[in-house]
């Protein structure tokens, strides 16, 4: 009998490898079994670099660069048009290579093409400037492309976060050269060739797969790159950031997190709960904005952690196979991945309120056997310090730390006290609280009363070690654009002659500048 996992794959008519037929291949399983999807191309050094001089000359023959926006903006809606037509396919191409739940995949993919038509809608208004020069000059402001620009995408989300960086790369004007992750770069594959039937011109979008070290590094340290945009590890950030610098490129790069949510005596415990169990459960854990470390004041405690244990019960209980409509949570993305969730868990030696270790046997949902995936249980783990690792550093897994606040300051305190501000939340019915709190917090973004909001106007990145720069909006567009100005004398020549000829000038007015 066939696999759920096989039955999906003959439904999506999936490539069996993707990519020139020539290099290495690059495996592509599916965490929750162990199946393998497809294979890619591992791409060459040489190949790599035939890549970034293509799009360099793609770039400077200006068919895309130097379209009118109105053309760019009318290519981007038709990919958004595209996308939205395969969301159901690509949702089960996504769950497929990440084991993140099909309920997950097809509510975050259905947000997606809103990214397309917003860069889209943007150009269509977005304009220079006229700056108020002295004298008889016109000084126009226009945006341009960068040229060819890099983006490294992780798999935690594969095409969403694909299409952050995508969408106004191209509205800019660039050429774009996406290197995903080798474990989930099958959608942004696909993407490539949904942009080429939509009408973007041949080597504008380039998708290269291969080992992330290697091949990141031959496109970065390219002297032809001129704008790096990366989501990744904090450690990885740093590396790819140093070799951008070295050819003074632009840089974007959104890091790790290890987000608060502090939660104050007069939250509605209820939503509270549910918000906290999303914050922290979903896509397993793996996400940069998770909530990993949890601070409850000391008054509604006891209350609140049972009422959350309770909830975390329910969603380990139902879960099962990842393509099934009603399994509320999925794997992490790898065995490595599961084997390093529970070091870390196991080296916290703190007290486990539940979960805390790899799941085997069959589901109560639907039968599925977690012992062929990745499939670690929601944990919540008590009493964690502050020097702790489990407080310190990011896990990517569904565990969440636990700690308890007296009052505000020792709130804001425990939550600042990490290296990391990339998202936070708090849970208050106390307005003035509420934007106090929030203002306190060292995060680029928070949320008050609910999580993981984004949208494709919203500024999102981190403070600290986190990441520099923003996507999304009107500055994430800017950063793939520069500002050129130009500077006209509107003088007649003959006044220009009599003022601007510097070298014969006797009485000292003339302007310099």
């Amino acid at each position: 009998m066939a696999t759920r996992s096989a039955q999906a794959l003959k439904k999506l008519s999936l490539k069996p490898r993707y990519g020139p037929f020539i290099g290495g291949k690059i495996p592509v399983h599916n965490p929750a079994n162990g199946d393998l999807l497809s294979t890619v191309t591992s791409t060459s050094a040489e190949q790599a670099n035939e890549a970034v001089n293509l799009a360099h000359e793609t770039f400077k023959e200006g068919k895309w660069s130097r379209a009118p926006a109105i053309q760019r903006s009318l290519v981007l809606g038709k990919m958004a048009r595209s996308l939205e037509k395969r969301i159901p396919e690509l949702a089960e191409l996504e769950s497929l290579q990440t084991g993140r739940a099909i309920r997950e995949m097809r509510a975050q993919l259905s947000r997606v093409p809103e990214w397309l038509d917003y860069y889209a809608a943007l150009l269509r208004v977005h304009s220079g400037f006229v700056a108020p020069t002295q004298g008889p000059l016109l000084n126009y402001v226009n945006r341009i492309p960068l040229g060819v620009v890099v983006q490294i995408t992780p798999f935690n989300h594969p095409l969403l976060i694909a299409l952050k960086k995508i969408g106004p790369a191209l509205a800019a004007g660039n050429s774009v050269i996406v290197k995903p992750s080798e474990q989930a770069p099958l959608t942004v594959l696909e993407f490539a060739e949904m942009a080429l039937e939509a009408g973007l011109p041949p080597s504008v979008l380039t998708v290269l797969t291969g080992a992330g070290p290697e091949l990141g590094r031959t496109l970065v340290s390219h002297p032809l790159v001129k704008k790096v945009d990366v989501t990744a590890g904090t450690n990885t950030g740093r590396a790819i950031g140093s070799l951008a610098g070295s050819n003074l490129a632009s840089y974007t790069a959104e890091l790790g997190g290890k987000a608060p949510v502090v939660v104050f005596e007069d939250a509605d415990i209820a939503a509270a709960v549910n918000g906290v169990a999303f914050a922290a459960f979903i896509a397993s854990g793996q996400t940069c904005v998770s909530a990993t470390r949890l601070l409850v004041h000391e008054s509604i405690y006891d209350e609140f952690m049972a009422r959350l244990v309770e909830k975390v019960d329910k969603i380990t209980k139902g879960m099962g196979d990842p393509l099934n409509p009603q399994s509320t949570m999925g794997t992490v993305i790898s065995p490595a991945s599961l084997e390093r969730v529970a070091a870390a868990v196991r080296k916290s030696n703190r007290k486990i309120l539940i979960g805390g270790e790899k799941m085997n046997g069959v589901s109560s949902l639907d039968g599925f056997d977690f012992s062929m995936g990745s499939f670690f249980a929601p944990t919540i783990v008590e009493d964690v310090g502050v020097e702790d690792e489990l407080w310190k550093e990011e896990v990517f897994g569904p565990v969440l730390a636990v700690a308890k606040f007296e009052n505000e300051r020792h709130a804001v305190s425990l939550a600042n006290d990490c290296k990391y501000g990339l998202g936070a939340g708090l849970w208050t019915q106390d307005l003035s609280r509420a934007h106090r709190i929030a203002n306190e917090l060292e995060s680029g973004l928070v949320w008050v009363n609910t999580h993981h909001r984004n949208d494709p106007s919203s500024p999102w990145g981190g403070m600290k070690e986190s990441g520099i720069g923003r996507e999304n909006g009107i500055e994430a567009f800017e950063s793939y654009s520069q500002s050129k100005s130009i500077i006209i004398n509107v003088a007649q020549m003959d006044h220009a002659r009599n003022t601007d000829d510097w070298f014969n000038a006797v009485d000292g007015n003339r302007r310099y500048g």
